[in-house]
């Protein structure tokens, strides 16, 4: 049974990893603990695979827990080759992976196991910002155990034995499983920034693969380049017309038309993902209000802003330049909005502001309000910002703006107003004339003006003030 489950738990890492290239580290390594008969256990490799290989030829760190081994619950070994695992790949510069599947904390460790789970999260911490940090999830991950992925920067849930919870669905109070089962792949990705793809095990490694192929191995790298396999000046035909479809129009922008979505079922009305541009990595943030047929608001939610900081933040980390595509009418307008859009839309705004990679913002249809200023804006320290020529960028609607105006004027003249502030204050060509756009672009030719901005920000220098932090 142990070596059955063993072999499973390293043919995930096999499966992933470079045929050939695995090297286990820590394998003769056991329980310490003799407390509640645990002395009596066969706990091989005390439940977690640990060791280091070649993915698609590039180096990384990679752990996998056993489940046969105590269920792979985390005991006092059991973390400490984790916590190693991290203090090498932090050393080395090089992604960590942990394929989690794990009954939570073994209760006959007690303390020892708690210690061991603080040790953990206190190196993800250490490693944020400076490696990549993927989890797997492909059992069970509950408790506090489910910090694991929530301190990673990106995570994967298989859908059918995939579980991914804090407390079980039936011990929230008012709760039953059958009413809302919080552990489900599709509520959790639905309702956290948490989950970046659900699939099968071989799905999941063809997507770590691809990130793994377009991201930098640390932060030390400067801005990723390759030589580009596309055309440079290539025209991207009809893309006016999927302006609503933000992730259509990033793949027809991308060299070879891949855009690579991560996060993709939260918040969908805002799109993050990587692309490359004539070879260079870019991060991608975007409003969405149309996804195949499913309609979605035009409004910047609390949700979409939490997620465009949380992935700004990162692409700045390890620097990868920063693409806008901004396409917003307002702020959205319910309750959710007025009890955590402040807290979520600051964050965005302390990351636009913060960051230093190049950043380039194209509004496509309009920009309308605070909301627009909040995507990107030249405001808040974008380097570029081009706009198409129909775009509308402004306070408000024109006509509810001529009404405003002209209260108690007839119709007829608030029309007439309104016609004269939508040219006045809303137009591309009025925000150009102040400088708030710095060019006016036709939509087909937006690849060609990416690629060049990009190669042009490539050296840009970081001028920062110093201090620890923001305290946003």
């Amino acid at each position: 049974m142990n070596n059955l489950a063993k072999n499973s738990a390293l043919a995930r890492i096999q499966s992933l990893l470079d045929e050939g290239s695995f090297v286990e580290m820590g394998a003769c390594v056991k329980a310490r603990s003799t407390d509640f008969h645990l002395d009596k256990e066969d706990t091989p490799a005390d439940g977690v695979i640990t060791g280091y290989g070649l993915a698609n030829g590039r180096l990384v760190y990679i752990y996998s827990q056993n489940a046969s081994v105590l269920g792979g619950a985390i005991g006092e070994m059991h973390s400490k080759k984790i916590t190693q695992l991290y203090d090498m790949a932090m050393k080395m510069g090089a992604p960590i992976i942990g394929i989690i599947d794990c009954a939570g904390l073994r209760l006959a460790e007690a303390g020892d196991a708690l210690n061991g789970l603080g040790s953990i999260y206190l190196k993800q911490v250490m490693a944020s910002g400076l490696i990549p940090q993927f989890t797997l999830v492909m059992g069970s991950c509950g408790g506090g155990i489910s910090l694991i992925p929530a301190l990673s920067d990106f995570t994967f849930v298989e859908s059918k034995k995939g579980s991914l919870f804090l407390q079980s669905p039936d011990a929230i109070p008012g709760n039953t499983r059958d009413k809302c089962n919080t552990s489900d792949t599709d509520w959790r990705a639905s309702n956290t920034n948490n989950i970046d793809f659900i699939g099968t095990e071989e799905e999941i490694y063809e997507e770590v693969l691809l990130l793994l192929d377009i991201l930098p191995s640390n932060n030390r790298f400067d801005i990723l380049s390759e030589e580009g396999s596309d055309e440079l000046n290539r025209l991207c035909d009809g893309i006016a017309d999927l302006s609503k479809d933000a992730a259509s129009v990033l793949s027809l922008l991308g060299d070879n038309q891949q855009f690579i979505e991560t996060k993709k079922l939260y918040a969908r009305e805002m799109t993050t993902g990587f692309i490359r541009l004539n070879g260079m990595v870019v991060g991608c943030v975007a409003n969405r209000s149309l996804s195949g047929e499913k309609v979605m608001t035009s409004a910047l939610t609390a949700a979409g802003a939490k997620k465009a900081a949380s992935f700004i933040k990162y692409c700045d980390a390890f620097h990868i330049p920063v693409l806008t595509l901004c396409n917003v009418s307002g702020f959205d307008s319910s309750f959710e909005a007025e009890s955590t859009f402040g807290d979520s839309c600051a964050a965005m705004i302390t990351a636009y502001a913060s960051a230093t990679v190049p950043t380039v913002t194209i509004v496509l249809d309009e920009a309308m309000g605070s909301a627009g200023t909040a995507m990107g804006s030249k405001s808040l320290g974008v380097d570029l910002l081009y706009t198409w020529e129909n775009a509308k960028i402004g306070p408000m609607d024109s006509l509810q703006a001529a009404r405003i105006l002209h209260e108690g004027e007839p119709a007829s003249i608030v029309r007439q107003k309104a016609e004269e502030y939508e040219k006045l204050q809303n137009s591309a060509v009025s925000a150009a004339a102040r400088g708030y756009a710095d060019a006016i672009i036709v939509p087909e030719q937006t690849r060609k003006y990416l690629i060049s901005a990009f190669e042009m920000l490539a050296t840009k220098q970081d001028h920062t003030l110093i201090k620890k932090h923001t305290s946003v």
